[in-house]
């Protein structure tokens, strides 16, 4: 018996209940067009991930619950159409957990809660949650799926849990952040705590930014053998349905993989992309220097929002470069973004004034310097303050890693 798994890699907003339900509704729609037995969404799907002190509010799980009756009513014209949806719940006792609950048919089919809650890195579920050990399995066409939530599937005992109950494929609901080469460790984890355990795996990754968080997607499918059936799409939301032939997916033809500095560079697109759009700012200001550094910024800012949201400020000194000018009109110009110069010699001028006295019998050296590059930055900051768009800073980690960058001046911006 052939059972159809439609993966729906979603870009979830934090706290958009509303939003978030009407993607899920959107892509559950899409996928019994399809025809789709089971729809898997990814981990906090309806609230957004993660939700942080919102999961202190009382009325936070309030307005879940009611989100939720909500969808759940919505999906009931979807008739056997198995939807797994992630939410934060909370008891009459107050008990909160990490959940993912299936709903058919308008009702809540059964739910699983969250056993291994990460607390390192980025990560810090345990403040929120309580850990659960119950398995929950159910079964569609006489195929038996069971439910872990993403840091569970990092450690053996909860994919053991669900092979005990019966389990045959794993569905695992994701909220798994981006680093470099992150996707291998995937793998090979899996390969390790769920292959290992001889079932099959469905893996919904979120993708989006969530402020200093990048979510990449490449949701995939993996048959009990270890072997990869199934990839979607890097750094964009996506909707893929995936047969199984019995427990065993069928293979599909899979998509190269990106080189590192596609990935990086598509992920810094992504983050500043949702940054700006989900964070309600109309643009972006890039102080322009004529180097590589905010180029490769403005490269960036427009490919993740458009010329028309992105403006480009030269201040330039008496000891500015003509090829900085060359270089930073050559850029705008072949982006098409709004340029301006302010010139800054006046400015920098009058501050060597004010500081006269203090720096009498000193000889100049990198305080000049940087009291340029602090000029800049008011600038940019006094041009946010008053447009409302979020200046980028254009340092580079290496830069921050030695402390080449300059305090209040270069490091300016949101």
């Amino acid at each position: 018996m052939t059972v159809k798994v439609a993966i729906a890699q979603m870009n979830s907003t934090v706290g958009d209940l509303a939003g978030n339900r009407a993607k899920i509704f959107d892509l559950s729609r899409r996928a019994f067009e399809a025809g789709a037995d089971i729809v898997l969404t990814p981990e906090l799907s309806l609230v957004g991930y993660p939700p942080e002190d919102l999961l202190l509010r009382n009325a936070f799980y309030a307005k879940t619950q009611e989100a939720f009756a909500g969808l759940a009513a919505d999906l009931a014209q979807f008739k056997d159409l198995h939807v797994v949806v992630g939410l934060p719940l909370q008891d009459e006792k107050g008990v909160r957990h990490n959940a993912a609950s299936v709903l058919l048919n308008g009702e809540v089919l059964g739910t699983y809660r969250k056993h291994d809650l990460p607390n390192t890195t980025v990560f810090d579920e345990k403040r929120y949650f309580m850990s659960s050990d119950q398995a929950f399995v159910f079964g569609v066409k006489g195929v038996r799926f069971g439910i872990n939530i993403c840091e569970d599937t990092w450690f053996e005992h909860a994919p053991m849990r669900a092979r005990a109950a019966g389990a045959q494929v794993l569905l695992v609901p994701n909220g798994s952040p981006y680093h470099m080469n992150k996707q291998h460790l995937r793998y090979e984890t899996m390969r390790k705590h769920v292959s290992a355990q001889g079932l099959a795996l469905v893996y919904a990754n979120l993708v989006g930014g969530q402020d200093e968080l990048i979510f990449d997607g490449d949701s995939f499918v993996m048959d009990a053998a270890g072997t990869i059936c199934a990839q979607l799409r890097h750094f964009e939301e996506d909707l893929q349905l995936v047969e199984f032939d019995g427990a065993t997916p069928v293979p599909q033809a899979l998509a190269a993989p990106l080189t590192t500095e596609a990935q990086v560079y598509q992920a810094l697109v992504l983050g500043v992309r949702d940054y700006i759009g989900k964070n309600g700012f109309p643009g972006v200001l890039i102080g322009m220097s004529g180097g590589v550094d905010s180029a490769l910024t403005l490269a960036i800012a427009v490919d993740a929002l458009g010329a028309d949201k992105v403006r480009a400020v030269m201040m330039p000194s008496q000891f500015t470069a003509d090829i900085s000018w060359i270089d930073s009109r050559d850029m705008v110009k072949r982006l098409d973004v709004r340029y301006d110069e302010i010139p800054i010699k006046q400015t920098f001028d009058a501050f060597r004034a004010t500081l006269a006295d203090e720096f009498a019998g000193l000889a100049e050296d990198a305080t000049e310097e940087n009291i340029q590059a602090r000029i800049r930055g008011t600038l940019l900051m006094a041009l946010s303050n008053k447009h409302g768009s979020i200046v980028l800073t254009t340092g580079n980690k290496s830069e921050m890693a030695v402390g080449y960058c300059t305090l209040y001046g270069d490091m300016a911006g949101g």
